[in-house]
């Protein structure tokens, strides 16, 4: 019996001492310092006059993960195309993009929300078959017919492509460049608004 006091005094000494140092180490006193905000959804699309949740999730020093979603600043880039609430409603104001921002003291993140047209039926771009030299540029349109007959100018707001660069690019606003070419090419100009893809134009560039 007398050893064992000794022994039971030991352990407890290192067990305290394990516990101690323990601690101190892992910081348990400390907390976790946020390093990065992700906003979700990651490439969001919202119709004019409808809604859409954002969502925030903060990744922190230690590795962990937290929703923050409600414990962020929200704003937006552009009130004029979409608005966002204190809680990260995002409302489609009018056609186009914003950029919609959460932060929390100096971390924030972002992402860009696209608003399209509401009942967009399909979408037109003008004129069909041009034909450029190089080095000149091509203005284009896109007409876009709402359900019940309506219509709506996208031309600034959707989104363009050319599917020959070499050919030619085009802008954000329609604005087609005839880039050099030796030959005569071709490139399919479309202009898309959410889920809609309109009618190719055909441009023509000749050296």
């Amino acid at each position: 019996m007398p050893i064992a006091k000794p022994k039971l005094l030991f352990c407890l000494i290192t067990s305290l001492f394990c516990l101690t140092f323990g601690v101190g180490c892992r910081g348990f006193f400390v907390n976790p310092t946020l390093t990065t905000i992700t906003v979700g959804p990651a490439t969001p699309s919202v119709q004019q006059g409808s809604t859409l949740q954002m969502t925030a999730t903060g990744t922190f020093d230690d590795g962990s993960k937290k929703t923050l979603t409600g414990n962020v600043t929200w704003s937006t880039s552009d009130v004029a195309t979409a608005t966002v609430s204190s809680s990260g409603v995002v409302t489609g104001v009018a056609p186009g993009t914003a950029t919609i921002t959460a932060t929390s003291g100096t971390v924030s993140g972002s992402t860009t929300v696209t608003v399209t047209v509401a009942n967009l039926v399909s979408i037109a771009v003008t004129p069909t078959n041009p034909s450029i030299k190089q080095g000149a540029t091509q203005q284009f349109t896109a007409i876009g017919t709402i359900q019940g007959g309506g219509t709506v100018d996208l031309t600034t707001s959707a989104t363009w492509n050319s599917s020959n660069p070499t050919a030619a690019t085009i802008d954000a606003n329609g604005l087609a460049t005839a880039q050099s070419v030796t030959v005569t090419q071709t490139t399919n100009i479309t202009a898309t608004s959410g889920s809609i893809v309109s009618t190719a134009a055909v441009l023509t560039v000749n050296p």
